[in-house]
């Protein structure tokens, strides 16, 4: 399957899309075809036009004032199906922001006008979440915020809107990634592997507790990197890996080198509810792709956040594993890259050739 170019404003990465009729590409341009004077998304089911008939533009009233009319079947000049239903979505990630007492499935659902059934799948596929693990999500981030503050666990297990000691304390690891008392205190008594290696992007840490992977880290010196993971576990045991470690390690630095091999690691990721969403798209990104920040966003409902989108990925503590290096400015440009813009090349290259 041809892939598009890095640069998603090139003439030949508008064409690839819309030869593989890509429903990601819609909002970033439109084509029209000269011999039928019609103009269309790049994901319209119409018979693909011959590329010399074709014309891009940026904005529907572009082709209209050129001369050309909105197709009848994609209706390019509408809002698309697939930014409607992510704003169905980002309404309904609202809702349960807001709400005092989570609200079921059936009552999310009827917000939105869609069967359980429908709402659930549309859900999950928005977000990488179902409604359950996100609003579990948002109940996490907001125990995060407020245990170190509150003056006991039960103060801050009602704040963040559990209504049983039980059913926190049930959901409590998955939550903070250790029991209450632990988080408390700085991760006190967590124990975390670690192993620090060189590959050809210069040194790499790889971290990880019983859950998942928790930290993938690049720089130039070893130093700075695992001081960087002391400090976002103050009070944690690090320890060096073991045989099964290394084999994680390995599989690491095989991805980095050879990305066409995949990565398929358990990740222990802690963040925010907005913070996962994000990462969790990142990871629906292929190898040898880009997207734009506000593709991102787009995709997340929510086609004014770039800058928050932005903020969340540069919070990501798994390099490679949430592939933040393919994101790219909406002018083709590789923007930032908390490791470094040359790594960031380095990656999306290999990509490019491994696909």
């Amino acid at each position: 399957m041809n892939r598009p170019t890095t640069d998603p404003n090139t003439d030949d990465a508008r064409w690839s899309a819309i030869q593989q009729r890509s429903p990601i590409a819609d909002g970033e341009f439109f084509y029209a075809v000269r011999t039928t004077g019609v103009y269309c998304r790049p994901s319209c089911a119409a018979r693909t036009p011959r590329r010399e008939n074709v014309r891009f533009f940026s904005e529907p009233s572009a082709a209209e004032r050129a001369g050309f009319r909105a197709c009848k079947r994609c209706h390019p000049n509408s809002i698309a199906p697939s930014e409607r239903q992510a704003q169905l979505i980002a309404a309904a990630c609202r809702r349960i922001a807001e709400a005092e007492q989570i609200p079921n499935l059936a009552e999310l659902a009827q917000g939105a006008s869609l069967s359980r059934f429908h709402f659930h799948r549309l859900f999950k596929r928005v977000t990488g979440l179902t409604p359950k693990a996100y609003a579990g999500a948002l109940r996490a981030q907001r125990v995060r915020e407020t245990l170190p503050d509150c003056g006991s666990v039960t103060a801050a297990m009602y704040e963040a809107g559990f209504n049983s000691n039980a059913r926190f304390y049930a959901q409590s690891d998955a939550a903070l990634g250790m029991v209450p008392s632990a988080y408390r205190s700085g991760g006190n008594g967590e124990q975390i592997r670690f192993a620090i290696a060189q590959c050809s992007l210069g040194s790499i840490l790889v971290a990880a507790t019983d859950r998942g992977v928790c930290a993938i880290a690049l720089g130039d010196e070893p130093e700075a990197l695992l001081h960087d993971l002391q400090d976002r576990f103050p009070r944690a045991q690090l320890r060096g890996g073991d045989d099964d470690f290394d084999r994680t390690v390995a599989a690491v630095l095989g991805f980095v080198e050879a990305p066409a091999a995949g990565l398929e690691l358990p990740l222990d990721l802690r963040g925010t509810s907005f913070q996962l969403r994000v990462w969790q798209a990142l990871r629906a990104v292929p190898p040898g792709t880009t997207v734009s920040y506000a593709q991102i966003a787009r995709r997340l409902g929510i086609p004014k956040a770039s800058r928050a989108v932005g903020a969340a990925i540069a919070a990501n503590p798994v390099a490679v594993a949430v592939p933040c290096h393919r994101v790219i400015r909406s002018d083709g440009a590789l923007s930032g890259y908390r490791w470094g813009v040359a790594r960031k090349r380095a990656l999306l290259e290999r990509e490019g050739r491994a696909s």
